[in-house]
């Protein structure tokens, strides 16, 4: 039933910011974590951040400090604010529902819908 649509990629150079939104259509759990991961060409698909029911947030170490992910709309909607971009983070970044934040996310355990993804591209 549920549906994420993703937006907001785009081309930028190195230092510059970017803020994706994914929106669930049909969302029906309360309790879905919700989160990103990106993938680069001829790289395998990595998590990049998950926040749970509660507001909690995690993050892969190669972003902490300059990604923020977070909620709104009833829990419709999550943003990624993408700052101090680096070209090392150029790729399709997917928006991904599932039933647990954490490791369990990043691992992909428990997922259970995938948006069609947007790219970004830091130059």
């Amino acid at each position: 039933h549920v549906q994420l649509v993703e937006s907001g990629g785009g081309s930028v150079q190195a230092g510059g910011s970017l803020r994706l939104s994914c929106t669930a259509s049909g969302y029906t759990s309360s309790s879905f974590c919700m989160g990103w991961f990106r993938q680069a060409p001829g790289k395998e698909r990595e998590g990049v951040a998950v926040i749970d029911s509660d507001g909690v947030t995690s993050y892969a170490e190669s972003v902490k400090g300059r990604f923020t992910i977070s909620k709104a709309n009833a829990k419709k909607t999550v943003y990624l604010q993408m700052n101090s971009l680096k070209p090392e983070d150029t790729g399709k970044y997917y928006c991904a529902a599932g039933r647990y934040g954490g490791d369990d996310f990043f691992n992909r355990v428990g997922i259970d819908y995938w948006g069609q993804g947007t790219q970004v591209t830091v130059s």
